[in-house]
């Protein structure tokens, strides 16, 4: 059974104390051991807004869902048409100093696994390549027929080709690689199906009220397992497919320590909560441990 999707979560208690002291932090990364989930606030210094924060896009922007994809040809062409424009924003943005440090701290021994619910790739750009992409990859396309999977540069110039005539400009990117764009525009889109078998092409992400696959659940339950503690950077932790990590570990006894811009939902089963930029957070971070955040092209 697919659960309904959450978009938004109000905490019904008093806010719990938070800091911007990275005293405890330092000292928890310091032991070892670390694993890291990241959400769609470690990305918005490279120009890719989240969900949730003061500028927030589910304050303009209500995502695709998983029910509305595979049920309507409308809201297929209207998602392709929007993040057909979309995905050339995401494809151009570079890591920012909150990915490079995260590198840095798998480099240096500090953190043994990545669990990230974006999916920009960025951490992957910034060296991180064994980061867990817990929600998918938007460079990713998969046909729901025959479940072919291709890249998503590919797509790219099949509906070039396909839409030879179509403008648009991408006014604001969302996380989801979705865009606003007027009616008219969207109904002059022409979606294009597999070149496999004619089915639906889909972008290899997890919509909301879409499961994560089963298997990559488990593997994320296991690099928890196998850590002394849990860094949260950049997440809300509103949707349960991230925050089951957070009550797992530390339901086990694991220090959890979250760095994000305001409240989140995982607020009561954390250590240490620290209110800071996550770049600059996370570099001082480093520098502290004796390490460099790398640069990445």
């Amino acid at each position: 059974m697919r659960t309904r999707p959450t978009l938004s979560w109000t905490s019904a208690e008093a806010p719990l104390p938070r800091t911007s002291s990275l005293d405890e932090l330092t000292r928890v990364v310091a032991r070892g051991r670390v694993v890291v989930l990241s959400g769609a606030g470690l990305s918005t210094e490279s120009g890719i807004p989240d969900y949730r924060g003061e500028s927030g896009s589910l304050r303009r922007h209500t995502p695709m869902t998983y029910d509305e994809f595979v049920t309507s040809a409308e809201g297929r062409q209207r998602y392709w048409a929007r993040s057909h424009l979309g995905w050339r924003t995401i494809a151009r943005a570079d890591p920012n100093d909150g990915h490079r440090a995260v590198t840095a701290l798998c480099d240096g021994g500090y953190v043994s696994g990545v669990i990230t619910q974006n999916v920009d790739g960025l951490h992957q750009a910034a060296g991180t390549a064994d980061a867990v992409e817990l929600h998918g990859s938007l460079d990713r396309v998969v046909c729901l027929d025959c479940r072919r999977t291709s890249p998503r540069a590919e797509l790219d110039r099949r509906l070039r080709a396909a839409n030879p005539g179509f403008t648009g400009a991408a006014t604001r990117i969302n996380p989801d690689g979705d865009v606003e764009l007027p009616a008219d525009v969207v109904r002059g889109f022409r979606p294009v199906p597999c070149e496999a078998c004619e089915g639906v092409l889909k972008p290899d992400v997890v919509f909301f009220g879409e499961n994560v696959p089963r298997p990559r659940v488990e593997q994320c339950y296991r690099l928890v397992d196998d850590a002394a503690a849990l860094l949260v950077l950049g997440s809300s932790l509103t949707v349960m497919s991230g925050l089951r990590f957070v009550r797992h570990a530390a339901k086990a006894g694991k220090p959890v320590v979250i760095v994000n811009r305001g409240e989140t939902r995982g607020d009561r089963y954390a250590a240490v909560r620290v209110d800071r930029p996550l770049g600059p957070a996370l570099t001082e971070l480093v520098r502290r441990l004796g390490k460099e955040p790398g640069r990445t092209a």
